[in-house]
C-alpha cells in the first residue's frame, strides 16, 4: 500500500473531520441534521458525501478539478495581445 500526500483546503479538511465523526457514530448520521448544520450543507448532500467518503476514503472529498487548468482561461496569445494594447495606451 502506497501512502501519498493529498492537498486539501481548510473547508475540505473540516468536511473530512465531520464525516469521520459521523461514520464512527459520534455524530448523528440517520437524520444527518447535526452534520449538515456544522458543514452548512443539506442533509441530502451530507449523505452523498458520506457514501463517497466511506467507499473511497478521505481523498474523495477533495475537489476533482484541483491541479487542472481552468476551462475559462484566456488563450495566452490573446492575453499577451491585450496586455500589449494596454501598455501602449
Amino acid at each position: 500500500m502506497t501512502v501519498g500526500w493529498v492537498l486539501m483546503s481548510e473547508r475540505e479538511l473540516d468536511r473530512v473531520e465531520v464525516l469521520s465523526q459521523v461514520s464512527q457514530g459520534r455524530m448523528t448520521a440517520v437524520t444527518a441534521v447535526t452534520a449538515a448544520n456544522v458543514l452548512g450543507l443539506s442533509r441530502r448532500q451530507v449523505h452523498r458525501l458520506l457514501k463517497r467518503f466511506e467507499s473511497e476514503g478521505a481523498a474523495s472529498i477533495r475537489h476533482k478539478a484541483r491541479g487542472r487548468p481552468s476551462t475559462r482561461r484566456i488563450d495566452p496569445g490573446l492575453r499577451e495581445y491585450a496586455v500589449s494594447l494596454v501598455r501602449e495606451q
